[in-house]
């Protein structure tokens, strides 16, 4: 059985050989097997769970290393391991007296249902007694089990957790560790004759047999459903480092969404990562970065509108059939804090039609200070619903102004949809508790602010690199 790889979602290559697609990063008895069910994953990120990373790969693939490193970066988070091997059936006499005939490979050697009741204890918040399988008895009874307590992340680890659909249903992420054949054979070759005592006939006969067979039916068909493809495994530092920023994303993400209902980060896949990848590196030409800027904001601008007031409508099809839609909010008008948010304009104008568009300039004095200086605003901004443009929250001091300029206005604050780029925490804390009506749309929170109060990691001066003022 071949691979059948997933659909490309518009794919980007960066200059480190970084391909986001889908992914790839590049620098059955009582034991019966599940029927495939469609690739799409149904588990997202809540929070007070853990976040759920499944790795994958042929046996020797470098899968260990992988959760290894991610585990090393991931330091100041409560991270465990749970691994696959733990849950094979323990071997009954009479497969004992052949054991040179069973297959290990295949989805009927392991408990699967023991699996599935371990994981979904660690996500309730439960600890759990995780077996430790002895491959010379062949039974999990031999030593004491693991005592696994609730963490922030999760990593199931081996060669099948991708081939039963309720497994895979429990992952956040899920990662294909791809590496040559030949490499998978030696490493095997190496760690059974050393550590398992093994010749190399024996080790071969196997692999032939059954690790081979097995990788080709059950293993590398599961590719399709994996959201990154990892090649050469831990050599891959390129990938890795994506991952692991990635998740320090969204839990630092989902702990402000707790803390301010009113806060929406749209949800992140490797596309909006990529795009941010580029549009932070400073050494991004100003023609990519403008491209890559404007495709981000037209998404931040895309699901701020769905936040808006809306109206049951029927219509009357081609077909003569009635369909029951929606009526978009027609009293609308955006408002560009002066100049960064005027890069935010044309997104704007793309998805509705004539809208009216104010301004707002306000000067900074000092790192905390700030001035009023301009306002053009409609003059029935009141009656309107009003999407605040600036691609950058920082301290948070001049979104204040121009919202309390608005509320001045007569805007109600439940009216007011602020919409930018990424978001500092300080910026957040600031905005969302001075205005808790107000919504905040964003596509990443960032770290915090340095000594200056420049967010960090950032991506500069927003307005400079966008309108080509910079110095370089």
């Amino acid at each position: 059985m071949g691979s059948h790889p997933g659909p490309v979602v518009g794919m980007l290559e960066a200059a480190s050989g970084v391909h986001f697609s889908g992914l790839y990063l590049d620098g059955l008895a009582t034991r019966k097997s599940k029927v495939e069910e469609p690739t799409t994953s149904t588990t997202e990120y809540v929070h007070n769970q853990p976040f759920v990373i499944g790795v994958a790969g042929g046996a020797a693939a470098g899968k260990t290393t992988v959760c290894d490193m991610i585990i090393d970066q991931l330091h100041d988070q409560r991270v465990v391991l749970v691994n696959q091997d733990s849950f094979y059936y323990c071997l009954t006499p009479e497969e004992l007296t052949r054991v040179q005939d069973y297959n290990f490979d295949h989805p009927d050697a392991f408990d699967t249902q023991q699996l599935l009741s371990a994981m979904e204890k660690l996500k309730s918040g439960q600890s759990v007694d995780i077996p430790r399988y002895d491959f010379t008895s062949y039974k999990h009874n031999i030593s004491p089990a693991r005592r696994v307590n609730p963490s922030d992340v999760i990593i199931l680890e081996g060669i099948l957790i991708f081939h039963d659909p309720r497994v895979r249903n429990l992952m956040n992420m899920k990662i294909f560790v791809d590496t040559d054949p030949d490499v998978r054979l030696s490493r095997r070759i190496r760690r059974d004759t050393s550590e398992k005592a093994r010749d190399v006939n024996t080790v071969l006969d196997q692999y032939s047999k059954f690790v081979k067979p097995a990788f080709d039916d059950f293993i590398l068909p599961t590719k399709k459903y994996a959201d990154i493809i990892i090649p050469r495994g831990g050599d891959n530092h390129v990938a890795i480092d994506l991952i692991v920023q990635h998740i320090r994303t969204k839990l630092g993400q989902h702990d402000l969404c707790k803390i301010y209902p009113n806060l929406y980060v749209i949800p992140s896949t490797f596309q909006i990562r990529g795009m941010h990848t580029l549009i932070r590196d400073s050494q991004t030409t100003k023609h990519d970065f403008v491209f890559y800027a404007d495709r981000l904001i037209r998404l931040v601008v895309e699901q701020g509108l769905g936040h808006l007031p809306f109206t049951e409508k029927q219509v009357i099809t081609p077909t003569g059939s009635v369909y029951t839609g929606v009526d978009f909010c027609k009293r609308l008008c955006g408002v560009s804090i002066i100049r960064s948010g005027e890069s935010m304009e044309n997104a704007l104008r793309a998805c509705c039609k004539g809208i009216k568009i104010g301004k707002i300039l306000i000067h900074r004095e000092g790192d905390n200070g700030q001035q009023l200086i301009y306002e053009k605003l409609p003059n029935d901004i009141s009656e309107r619903n009003v999407l605040l443009l600036d691609p950058i929250l920082g301290t948070g001091n001049s979104a204040v102004q121009a919202i309390s300029l608005l509320i001045k206005k007569g805007v109600p604050e439940s009216n007011i949809i602020f919409l930018n780029l990424i978001s500092a925490p300080q910026g957040v804390h600031v905005v969302c508790q001075r205005f808790p009506r107000l919504k905040i749309v964003t596509s990443e929170i960032d770290t915090g602010l340095n000594n200056d109060f420049r967010v960090i990691p950032g991506m500069g001066e927003f307005g400079d690199r966008y309108f080509g003022t910079d110095d370089d």
